[in-house]
């Protein structure tokens, strides 16, 4: 792929020029613990808001409250002693004091290259199985707003569980991507994909350049291309391979790809599989990218000093998933690729303008941003009001919004032609099943209004709403809350390692279903639990989930904020107001 974009060396000038005159007429307020926000008063309270000189055509709000530091002792304490006890409980083990349940070499074998790593499993044994049963819950039901769940017993300390038999019922679901509620038995959707699992039945059996190239295949990748408003789209089986088989395809030896530091695992593998050069920059960081573009241009390639092939950003639309990398625990502890799952939204506009600055290219990942964002759930770049000419690679997920499986790769007619012969996904894996196909079409056409009804453009509003009033009241209860004020991706901190597993089994004996996360998934003193919002749940539901997480809340103190959100404001959703707490 050849450069054809045009200079633009004034902008990136220009947009530092809007946004110091932006700062300078603001008010910059500086937090008790450090944490530091654009800042106008008002009747004597601080409002928040982000205008970020003129690309942001409405104010663009993110807050990443910092931890505070009584909380982030007390968690490496926690840690710490964990850890202690891990190395005597080991100790037990090997004395054949305590049962051993991990797997070890046999006696035979204890001169040859070792097959399991004890230090390596460390974690796993004494920390992670302490709170195992957080994790893996078997459902049996559509992961809609509600969903049933199969109870399971561990007798052993979570190394083995049973189930008893009980279908625990009705469970809020407050865990799975189901943003705007496709994923339904019943509907408009339902039936389309069970007329045609009749028709063509479920698997293809062939890939797309044998016999397995279905008009359905077709229909979906035209539609696909006028729902995002380029030339031409190709769809895949399978949403991680989209990016980690096509990437190898875009840029390999001699290239240059810039990665966001909390891009997710199937961006982080397709970049190195590619054997291109990676450089990452700080999650949203534009002066961090501005500087490694500056080098690239520079200094070029190591050694040789020639100028790179292809210089590739790699960026998410919505940052949310988990990057963990199989690693020993003092590789742990050293590196910082952590979980991605900030609920922050990309900073689209002053990326675009780095990139037509510098001539490289954009990547861009939209698996939950597509359907979740924009007046007409286009993403992210329909929620700046930017053009889909801007991206040069526009990729997402059906597996999110619309309730199916696989992805997409997006752009150029001539970008689609050079895919379909070298990308892997298209060579060797066997096409999407044509029931999973009509899903997709059908819940897009319902998004477009093109299935005669409103009730996608319903649904849309519904989950923007859904998102603004949940985030409102979590941060009014004093919960620390990251992210976008329009992202459906909630993190709520829960810090300290106890409270992992405890928040997720309190939550679950309240009939609410959560996904928690921790070390090593994230940083070590930021451990969560993760709320998606859908448009599928109502109101009352939503308060009946706010009510179990404040009683959730109270019982294991996880109030932790310091900027207590006053719900008396009445404030239109894109704004922000905080009262500073008195101690």
């Amino acid at each position: 792929m050849e450069s054809k974009l045009a200079p633009n060396g004034d902008i990136y000038s220009t947009v530092n020029g809007l946004m110091e005159k932006a700062h300078s007429e603001s008010k910059v307020t500086a937090r008790k613990n450090g944490f530091v926000k654009p800042a106008f008063a008002q009747n004597g309270k601080i409002l928040h808001v982000a205008q970020n000189g003129g690309l942001y055509k409405k104010p663009f709000n993110q807050s990443f409250e910092e931890t505070p530091m009584l909380v982030a002792v007390l968690t490496y304490m926690g840690y710490g002693i964990l850890t202690l006890f891990g190395y005597l409980r080991d100790f037990l083990r090997e004395w054949k004091i305590e049962k051993c349940h991990h797997a070890t070499e046999r006696e035979e074998q204890k001169d040859f290259v070792p097959l399991y790593q004890d230090f390596e499993n460390f974690y796993t044994r004494n920390l992670y199985m302490r709170i195992r049963d957080s994790w893996n819950r078997p459902i049996c039901s559509v992961p809609g707003a509600k969903f049933d769940v199969m109870e399971r017993v561990s007798h052993d300390y979570n190394w083995t569980f049973e189930f008893t038999g009980t279908i625990i019922k009705d469970v809020l679901n407050m865990g799975s991507y189901n943003y705007l509620g496709f994923a339904e038995r019943q509907g408009f959707c339902a039936d389309a994909a069970a007329e045609a699992t009749i028709q063509y039945g479920v698997g293809v059996c062939s890939t797309r350049q044998e016999i397995g190239n279905l008009d359905k295949h077709e229909e979906l990748e035209k539609l696909v291309a006028r729902f995002l408003g380029v030339e031409a789209a190709m769809a895949f089986g399978m949403g991680f391979a989209t990016n980690s088989m096509n990437i190898p395809a875009l840029v390999g030896k001699g290239c240059l790809i810039l990665s966001d530091e909390l891009n997710h695992a199937s961006l982080v593998l397709g970049a190195r599989l590619s054997g291109a050069t990676i450089r990452v920059f700080k999650h949203n960081n534009m002066q961090s990218l501005d500087k490694l573009l500056k080098d690239a241009i520079v200094h070029g390639q190591p050694r040789t000093r020639r100028p790179w092939k292809k210089i590739l950003i790699v960026v998410e639309g919505i940052y949310r998933a988990i990057y963990i990398l199989k690693m020993s625990l003092p590789q742990w502890f050293a590196t910082s690729c952590y979980s991605s799952m900030e609920g922050s939204i990309v900073r689209l506009p002053e990326i675009v303008a780095l990139k037509k600055k510098y001539k490289a290219y954009l990547y861009l990942d939209e698996a939950h941003s597509i359907g979740a964002l924009g007046p007409t759930g286009r993403g992210v770049v329909e929620y700046f009001d930017l053009s889909p000419k801007d991206v040069d690679v526009m990729m997402g997920t059906f597996t999110k919004s619309f309730g199916a499986a696989g992805g997409y790769i997006a752009g150029k007619k001539e970008l689609m032609n050079y895919l379909r012969s070298h990308s892997h996904s298209t060579v060797y894996a066997t096409s999407m099943s044509a029931p999973i196909a009509e899903q997709i079409i059908a819940s897009m056409k319902c998004i477009m209004g093109e299935d005669g009804t409103t009730l996608g453009q319903t649904r849309v509003q519904q989950l923007a709403e859904n998102t603004r009033y949940f985030r409102r009241r979590l941060k009014e209860m004093g919960f620390i809350i990251y992210g976008n004020d329009d992202s459906p991706v909630v993190p709520l901190m829960l810090y300290m390692p106890a409270k992992i597993g405890a928040f997720g089994r309190e939550m679950l004996k309240r009939n609410v279903g959560v996904v928690v996360v921790g070390f090593p998934a994230t940083p070590i003193i930021e451990s969560r639990a993760r709320f998606c919002v859908s448009a599928a749940h109502t109101r009352e539901m939503l308060d009946t989930v706010l009510k179990v997480i404040g009683e959730v809340g109270d019982l294991l103190q996880l109030k932790y904020s310091r900027h207590k959100l006053d719900p008396l404001l009445d404030c239109p959703f894109d704004e922000t107001m905080y009262e500073e707490n008195k101690d």
